[in-house]
């Protein structure tokens, strides 16, 4: 029963989410048919787009095709292009004819980008999203490694110079911009101390080599936008890291582990960091979700080629489809993340029970 609900509310909410980037897009100022054409529109033409890609349809029309073209069940269309071919570009597996129509099992079809012709919203987030992944687990990593770590020592070391050390890194990791750290850092250690650190301040994961015969994976270009983004998470986990073990110190398992000789470091490790780290696990659930999203700046800024340069490219041009197919990715990432972090959260605390 537990499961089923679970399912019905994922279904729910990306439907929710599906209605409002449709019409969140929708109302944007511009003529993506006209901006498809340039300067050679010609009004021939750009009725011929408006009919190929629905431009010339009410919106409320748009909107169901756009649910269809989504649901991985929805009925296929015996419509034609202008050149006679099937409007619909995704492989499908036919279950029953219905009417003008054939209801059909398919993937989520996100439809043709607009300004890279033939080329599906699909592909294009095939060939993004996974730079993006590893930008994102690689921040996350950096987050939780020297996160837990200055947690630690800021716990143990309570109110001392070095606490308050790292409490002023921690406030000033949250308050900064993300799009402001990347600039900073990219400046200094990509240009002032290119020298020393052998950093460009711009690069993605796979480099074309000096020949422009073959591309190579350059894992130097992944430490600076990874450190910028997991500046903020490692910050969050610091003082999640710190407040919860302060809060875990005078419990009572404790004080007997004191009282059986126990080492401090022996005591935060086999009896207090597992129910420290609820809250932390919580909050990165979140993080790591918020990070796929808010790597458009970052991305940008260092030329790391991931789904977030991807939007900011397709925002430039009005490319509708790649950016309703990219919101629309990172969402169920979003939601499929906190389905993972509710289990993981029953099993380092047994008394939560799922619903």
């Amino acid at each position: 029963m537990n499961f089923f609900k679970r399912i019905s509310s994922i279904l729910i909410t990306l439907w929710g989410v599906a209605t409002v980037v449709f019409f969140l897009f929708s109302v944007l100022p511009g003529d993506p048919a006209q901006m498809m054409l340039g300067q050679n529109e010609k009004s021939e033409e750009l009725i011929l787009i408006q009919q190929k890609f629905g431009f010339d349809q009410p919106t409320l029309k748009q909107y169901t095709n756009f649910l269809n073209d989504l649901s991985p069940i929805s009925i296929h269309p015996q419509v034609h292009d202008f050149n006679g071919l099937s409007t619909k570009q995704y492989s499908y597996m036919s279950i029953f004819n219905l009417g003008e129509g054939t209801l059909v099992l398919k993937w989520p079809y996100l439809r043709e980008s607009y300004h890279k012709s033939g080329v599906q919203v699909s592909q294009v987030i095939k060939d993004t999203l996974p730079n993006t992944a590893i930008l994102a687990i690689a921040a996350l990593m950096i987050a939780i490694f020297f996160g837990i770590l200055f947690g630690i020592l800021s716990a143990i070391y309570v109110h001392s110079p070095m606490d308050r050390i790292l409490q002023l890194i921690s406030t000033m990791g949250m308050s900064l911009p993300s799009f402001f750290s990347a600039i900073l850092v990219a400046w200094i250690f990509g240009f002032l101390l290119h020298e020393y650190t052998s950093l460009d301040m711009t690069g993605s994961l796979y480099v074309l080599d000096d020949m422009g015969e073959s591309y190579y994976i350059a894992w130097k270009n992944l430490i600076l936008p990874a450190f910028v983004l997991g500046i903020r998470p490692l910050a969050v986990v610091t003082q999640l890291m710190r407040n919860a073990l302060l809060d875990e110190w005078n419990r009572a398992y404790v004080k007997t582990a004191h009282a059986k000789g126990l080492s401090m470091p022996i005591i935060i490790w086999k009896h207090m960091l597992k129910n420290a780290l609820n809250p932390v696990i919580t909050a990165l659930s979140g993080w790591f979700a918020s990070m796929l999203a808010g790597a458009v700046f970052v991305e940008y800024i260092f030329g790391w080629n991931g789904i977030g340069k991807e939007i900011v490219n397709a925002l430039n041009v009005l490319d509708i489809p790649v950016l309703m197919g990219s919101v629309l990715t990172v969402s169920f990432l979003f939601i499929l993340i906190n389905q993972v972090v509710d289990l993981l959260y029953a099993y380092l605390d047994p008394k939560l029970q799922l619903n």
